[in-house]
C-alpha cells in the first residue's frame, strides 16, 4: 500500500500526457487475453421477472467463484431453441454497482428492447473489466476472460446470444465497454460510455482517484494494474486514450457532464469525479478524432453531475446509434 501512493506521488515528476498530446502513432502494447478453461458453467437460473431471468455461472477465471449475470430476454426468447440468434447488447455497471444496477432504470419499458437480448454481467464491487495483475501473478480475478471468453461462449451456445453484440456502460462500465470494444476487435460493432473512465492516465489527479477506488474496501490497490509508475504499461493497456486507433472505425458515444449542479440535480450540487471524468472524455474525444474516428458523436452536456437520472437519459439518447450498429433502427 505505501508503495503504491509512493508510486502515485512520483507519477507527479514524470511527463504525463496532455490532453491535447496525441497518442504514440503505433499506440500500447495491449497484452493477450488468456483462453479460459470450458470449465465454465451455469449452475442456476432464477426468473426474477417478466422478460428478467438471473444466470448463477461458475467461472475458472474467477477461481471456480460463481457470480450473477441477469438478462433483459427479448420477445419470443426461448433458450432451448437453438436455433434462435438474438441481437446482443452488453450493458455494463458502474463501480459499486452489480449485476442488478440497470435494472433500476426504465430499460425492461423501452420498445425497442424488446428484439434485443441485454446482458447486465457481475464485474465486481471494483473490478475494473480488467484481468488483475495481483502482483505480477496474474489469475483471479479475471473479469475481462469471464466476460469476453466465458461469458460469450456460455451465451452463445445456450441462451440465444448472437455475435451481434453492441456494448455500453456507465462510470467504470463505461471504461469497460471502451475498453472490450477495443482490446477485441470484432467484438462489438459500437460502444457507448456514459460519465466513463476514459483516460485515467490523464494527470496526477485522476490517477490519485482512481488508486482510491482500486484500494476500495480496504484492497490492496497493486492488484488491479500495479503501480502507475513501474506498471505504466499495463495502466496504458487499460486507458482508453491511448486505445483510441482500435476504436476509430467503431461507432463510439461519450457523454459526461462538468459536474456542476445540471436540470436533474438539487441546487448547488457539485461533483469533483464528474468534473474529472469530463476532462478525460474530452481528452479521449479529441485523441479519437486525431486518430480520424469515423462515427463518433459526443453528447457532453454541461451541467451534470455522476448519478443515474443523467445515466438513464444518456441510455435512451445513444440507442439509435447502438441499434443501428445492430441493424435494428
Amino acid at each position: 500500500m505505501k508503495r503504491s501512493w509512493i508510486g502515485v506521488l512520483l507519477l507527479a515528476l514524470l511527463p504525463l500526457t496532455p490532453a491535447t498530446a496525441a497518442p504514440p502513432s503505433t499506440g500500447v502494447a495491449v497484452p493477450a487475453v488468456q483462453e479460459a478453461s470450458a470449465g465454465a458453467e451455469v449452475v442456476g437460473v432464477t426468473k426474477v421477472a417478466d422478460r428478467l431471468t438471473d444466470l448463477s455461472v461458475r467461472s475458472p477465471a474467477l477461481g471456480n467463484r460463481v457470480v450473477k449475470v441477469r438478462l433483459l430476454t427479448p420477445d419470443g426468447w426461448n433458450p432451448a431453441d437453438r436455433r434462435q440468434h438474438w441481437p446482443t447488447f452488453w450493458l455494463l455497471a458502474g463501480c459499486c454497482g452489480d449485476y442488478t444496477a440497470w435494472s433500476g432504470t426504465d430499460i425492461a419499458k423501452i420498445d425497442s428492447l424488446r428484439k434485443v437480448l441485454v446482458v447486465m454481467p457481475e464485474a465486481g464491487w471494483n473490478g475494473w473489466y480488467s484481468n488483475w495483475w495481483n502482483h505480477g501473478a496474474g489469475g483471479d480475478p479475471a473479469w475481462e476472460t469471464f466476460h469476453t471468453v466465458e461469458l460469450r461462449h456460455l451465451l452463445e451456445k445456450g441462451w440465444g446470444a448472437s455475435s451481434n453484440r453492441v456494448v455500453a456502460g456507465l462510470s467504470m462500465g463505461g471504461q469497460g465497454a471502451l475498453l472490450y470494444a477495443a482490446r477485441h476487435p470484432g467484438m462489438f460493432r459500437a460502444a457507448a460510455a456514459y460519465s466513463g473512465s476514459a483516460h485515467p492516465l490523464l494527470n496526477t489527479e485522476s490517477v490519485n482517484r482512481i488508486m482510491g477506488f482500486f484500494g476500495g474496501q480496504g484492497g490492496d490497490p497493486l492488484r488491479v494494474w500495479g503501480d502507475p509508475v513501474a506498471q505504466r504499461h499495463i495502466w496504458a493497456a487499460h486507458d482508453p486514450y491511448y486505445l483510441a486507433h482500435r476504436l476509430k472505425s467503431l461507432p463510439v458515444y461519450l457523454s459526461c457532464g462538468d459536474g456542476t449542479a445540471g436540470p436533474l440535480d438539487p441546487p448547488g450540487k457539485t461533483d469533483a469525479l464528474e468534473a474529472d471524468f469530463n476532462r478525460q472524455n474530452h481528452a479521449l474525444a479529441a485523441a479519437l478524432t486525431r486518430a480520424g474516428a469515423k462515427h463518433l458523436t459526443t453528447n457532453f452536456y454541461g451541467p451534470g453531475t455522476h448519478t443515474w437520472a443523467y445515466w438513464q437519459r444518456e441510455l435512451h439518447t445513444s440507442l439509435p446509434i447502438l441499434l443501428k450498429a445492430l441493424n435494428l433502427h
